[in-house]
């Protein structure tokens, strides 16, 4: 089985949700040929909203205006995109959305929030509290959003959890210049991605937004890497792209029947020393469990 996926790495407009939302729907009409296009991280609202969260919400149903036509347009062709959502008790997430034939399959809430160096997150949204598969008509499939992928549970989660196409999406930062003009953020995230494909036999792909915003420059990039790590496609850095890539779902057959890593895997010593850990008085928590 193969599956054609699109990424596209794309700058977006700061609380310009409508404008954001034409610019999904014109990427949409460019993904000729794909089964599942990918957006970056708050992909229909910018990053740096502060203030603005409450302002820019969307909920993931097909009465919301933001989602109605993302949802039309999910019956050709499977989308992830990236949005700030509100639940009953009007607590703000740091969201994405998984669309298909017109029905939302799953929505995932950015656990680990940063706030630390240039990063405020957990000011302006609340944590989410699950790692969840799901099923796609190309399998079982694992969304995570930036910081979360850098935790090294949220991916052996979606793992355990029967997740063989592991989804990143990012709104990253440009940090650090490491020889010939190369980012050390991208190169980490290169490597972070090429790690979680080896050590767990199954494809990742990840997408990150571009352009400046509030003095801050995004750099972009898309990877995508098969269940032996090995690099698939990578997309431009600084601009805006579309960076389409074909991906052999048997790999998964003959990578794993090659390197049994799953199958030897002990979940039942994982859980008994999780709990032996969590249970031992360690002086407290913090306080977010």
């Amino acid at each position: 089985m193969k599956l054609n996926l699109a990424l596209a790495q794309i700058d977006t407009q700061l609380g310009g949700v409508q404008a954001n939302l034409e610019k999904h729907l014109d990427y949409v009409k460019q993904a000729k040929g794909a089964d599942l296009l990918i957006f970056p991280e708050l992909s229909l609202t910018g990053y740096l909203l502060q203030d603005l969260v409450p302002t820019v919400v969307a909920r993931p149903r097909a009465d919301d205006a933001v989602f109605k036509p993302l949802l039309q347009a999910s019956k050709d062709i499977d989308l992830i995109v990236g949005f700030t959502e509100e639940d009953n008790r009007h607590r703000f997430f740091n969201s994405s959305a998984y669309l298909s034939g017109g029905e939302v399959l799953h929505v995932h809430r950015k656990v680990y929030l940063p706030t630390y160096g240039l990063f405020d997150e957990g000011r302006f949204w609340a944590w989410g509290d699950s790692v969840r598969a799901f099923d796609t008509r190309f399998g079982r499939v694992g969304m995570l959003i930036c910081e979360d992928f850098w935790h090294a549970s949220p991916p052996y989660l979606l793992w355990l959890d029967g997740a063989d196409l592991l989804y990143f999406i990012s709104a990253s930062p440009g940090r650090g210049i490491n020889g010939e003009d190369s980012l050390e953020s991208a190169r980490w995230v290169e490597h972070v991605c090429q790690a979680y494909a080896s050590l767990f036999t199954s494809f990742v792909a990840q997408t990150g937004r571009t352009g400046f915003e509030d003095g801050i420059h995004y750099w972009g990039g898309a990877l995508a890497f098969d269940p032996s790590g090995e690099l698939l496609a990578k997309g431009p850095h600084y601009q805006e792209a579309l960076t389409q890539v074909e991906l052999d779902l048997n790999e998964l057959h003959r990578t794993r029947a090659r390197l049994p890593l799953l199958r030897d895997e002990r979940t039942a010593l994982t859980h008994r020393e999780l709990t032996r850990i969590i249970n031992k008085d360690i002086g407290g928590g913090d306080g977010r469990d």
